[in-house]
């Protein structure tokens, strides 16, 4: 009992999980509306803190141990954990940025990938563009599997049979994955964006997952800055991050940090989500 205590929801819960969710894609929102050149990320983590504070929710990348910020902020080869600070953003940067919210007990997690517009480097900015975009449609493909999975380990496999189907060379990281996510930010199980032996535990309602593909345009190798904090690639290859929080009920799946439940993004795959009851 102890493991389905962990891993799965009642739908008093999942109905909970909802709110934090939404607060987590408006402060997302909040920040991609300010990103252009001459913006540092210290501004834009400012944005998402005070959307997060005035829907009466806290930061829960701040309840991590030593981690003072709203948001992780991550530019060009840094693919996450960026700390924002003094940076300022330049044209053609692909930017990613990754925010949760806690609200009355509860977690959200989200990340976006955003480029930077920058008119005199046009084939800099489609192909990063493009790292962008294929990441979030493997974010999308890995959603719209849950749908219909019998094991979260089949959420990995579509990621990476996504990627690998845009013919692009690009790396999946290996070292950082996705997660469970309810009373806590980070909770089991692990969600892998890749092919695993091992398919993971059963997929039935009460599963709430965060599903975030990390990819670049090069090598998965990556490093730690000094920071102890921002992972880099090691070849200084491009990174794009995008996330979304995802929960299992009776009725389907619903993405708890898409205003829509997931409609746009889930449509290419045929998937319908059906609201929380």
């Amino acid at each position: 009992m102890g493991l389905r205590r962990s891993l799965y929801k009642t739908p008093a819960q999942l109905r909970a999980m909802v709110e934090p969710g939404l607060i987590t894609a408006a402060a997302l929102d909040a920040v991609r509306a300010l990103i252009a050149p001459g913006v540092t990320t210290g501004e834009l983590d400012a944005a998402a803190a005070d959307v997060i504070r005035s829907r009466g929710a806290e930061s829960n990348f701040q309840l991590v141990r030593g981690y003072r910020h709203t948001t992780c902020i991550s530019v060009n080869a840094e693919v996450v954990h960026g700390i924002p600070g003094e940076r300022v953003l330049e044209p053609g940067d692909i930017v990613s940025i990754d925010c949760g919210a806690q609200y009355q007990g509860w977690n959200g997690d989200s990340a976006i990938t955003v480029v930077v517009p920058d008119p005199a480097r046009p084939e800099l900015v489609a192909a990063r563009q493009r790292l962008s975009d294929v990441t979030e449609t493997s974010l999308w493909a890995g959603i719209a599997a849950l749908a219909s999975a019998k094991r979260v380990g089949e959420i990995g496999d579509a990621v990476q049979t996504s990627i690998e189907g845009s013919g692009e060379s690009y790396g999946i990281l290996r070292d950082y994955v996705g997660h469970g996510i309810g009373r806590r930010m980070h909770e089991g199980p692990t969600v892998f964006n890749y092919r695993v032996a091992d398919l993971g535990p059963e997929v039935r309602p009460g599963l709430c997952l965060a599903i975030e593909p990390m990819v670049t345009g090069g090598s998965d190798e990556t490093f730690v800055e000094d920071d102890d904090w921002t992972v880099t690639t090691v070849d200084g290859s491009d990174g794009s991050h995008w996330e979304h929080s995802v929960a299992v009920h009776d009725g389907g799946i619903w993405v708890l940090t898409a205003p829509d439940g997931g409609a746009a993004g889930l449509a290419p795959f045929g998937v319908v989500p059906a609201r929380i009851g």
